[in-house]
């Protein structure tokens, strides 16, 4: 069968077409027909962060743009460069589906999936929208998807082309890190959930932008941080470091500091964070706490030298001590979930999945259990917000409940849903 899968729950704009089948071993396998996205980061940059607004608006405007770059794919044979229309300007929001583009269903649609949540709900409401007026215009099913569980599928997914579900080892525990969650999810067979750890304030995702924020890097702040933390574990002498060599890992200009090598290697060194709830008796996380020892030690360093933040080694130390800090958490709550649950399978899923500190020191922390555990991340190009994982949950909802499809009308955008 073939679907349609739509996301919009923060500030990606997503739609994907693919095929969808069972083998002949009853493994789902999936072929991606085409795949249009577009991302709204140079738009929220001047704010820091996404303004949800503003998300809304790109949403509308960008939904039927994408959709007819999808179908332009379908009936002329296109790549999606070579359909590509994001400059198109449509006079209505969604007149596209009113027009003959949609005659006949022409790529064959089947089913549609769509986000529900969680999310920002103004995002949400633009997908889900969309989507029942299409599921509506086509006569075709439409399956509500979480977004999270999209997450967890995605590790199975691939960008382009032909892949397979292939058969899972249970239990599988989950740990979903991303601007809006931090979680451990552990499922005892396909499709079930249970949250058994979760951050308790700010996601990873959150604390990294927030950092960032208070170092005076750009958004979104997660990939300056990891810049400056990589560049300092491989040149720990900072002395024999050329200035040109950092100018281009860091990307930013920055004027050096008036501090001498003596007092920049003083600071330098002395900088460290705690590692919050490490031994705590369940398997929540805290990351505020974290975030507030970093305002700390800025505000102690700029008591002394208030131009501490334009020294590149100063900030690359607290990138690095930072980074360190949530890592290490992370993978400890990790491993202790799963000794608990005597866990098969490890997932680590989401926009900071694709974080190579993480990916490194997980890898590290389970290669004691090779061959008895399996580890498993994403392709990069689908760490982040995208439509090919809600099509695969989508698919795999639908074979599950094919007589409980969702009335249309029903399907309402949660900001807050949950894994269950």
């Amino acid at each position: 069968m073939k679907i349609l899968s739509i996301e919009t729950s923060c500030d990606d704009t997503a739609i994907t077409l693919m095929n969808a089948s069972l083998n002949s071993k009853k493994q789902p396998v999936f072929q991606i027909l085409a795949n249009a996205s577009n991302s709204q980061i140079k738009i929220h940059a001047e704010y820091g962060g996404v303004f949800p607004a503003l998300a809304k608006r790109e949403h509308i405007k960008n939904l039927p743009i994408l959709l007819e770059e999808i179908l332009q794919v379908v009936r002329q044979g296109l790549t999606i460069k070579e359909a590509n229309l994001t400059k198109k300007k449509f006079s209505k929001s969604h007149a596209f589906l009113n027009s003959q583009s949609l005659a006949l269903n022409p790529a064959g649609i089947d089913l549609i999936a769509v986000t529900y949540g969680p999310g920002l709900e103004p995002s949400l409401w633009c997908g889900i929208v969309f989507a029942k007026e299409l599921a509506e215009k086509l006569g075709v099913p439409l399956i509500p998807i979480n977004h999270m569980e999209g997450h967890i599928l995605s590790t199975f997914g691939k960008s382009e082309g032909k892949f397979t579900i292939p058969k899972i080892e249970f239990p599988v525990l989950s740990l979903l890190v991303s601007g809006g969650h931090t979680e451990l999810v552990l499922s005892k067979k396909l499709l079930q959930y249970e949250i058994v750890g979760e951050t308790l304030d700010d996601a990873v995702g959150e604390a990294y932008d927030k950092v960032a924020r208070m170092m005076g890097l750009p958004y979104p702040g997660g990939p300056q941080i990891s810049a400056l933390a990589e560049f300092a574990r491989k040149n720990a002498d900072w002395t024999q470091t050329s200035a040109d060599q950092k100018q281009n890992l860091f990307k930013f200009s920055l004027r050096q500091s008036a501090l001498s090598q003596r007092e920049s290697a003083r600071e330098f060194n002395k900088i460290k964070f705690p590692r919050p709830m490490l031994y705590s008796k369940n398997f929540n996380f805290s990351f505020s706490g974290l975030k507030t020892a970093v305002l700390y030690l800025i505000r102690d360093l700029q008591k002394e030298n208030p131009n501490i933040l334009q020294n590149n080694e100063i900030k690359a130390k607290i990138a690095l001590e930072f980074e360190n800090a949530v890592v290490e958490t992370l993978i400890y709550k990790t491993l202790k979930v799963k000794e608990k649950y005597k866990i098969k399978t490890i997932i680590v899923a989401g926009g900071v999945s694709c974080n190579k500190h993480l990916q490194r020191e997980m890898t590290k922390a389970i290669s004691p259990d090779q061959g008895r555990i399996k580890l498993l991340f994403p392709e990069n190009k689908l760490t982040g917000d995208n439509a090919i994982m809600i099509g695969m949950a989508g698919y795999l909802r639908y074979i599950k409940n094919k007589s409980k499809t969702s009335k249309i009308s029903s399907i309402k955008a949660k900001g807050n849903l949950r894994l269950s």
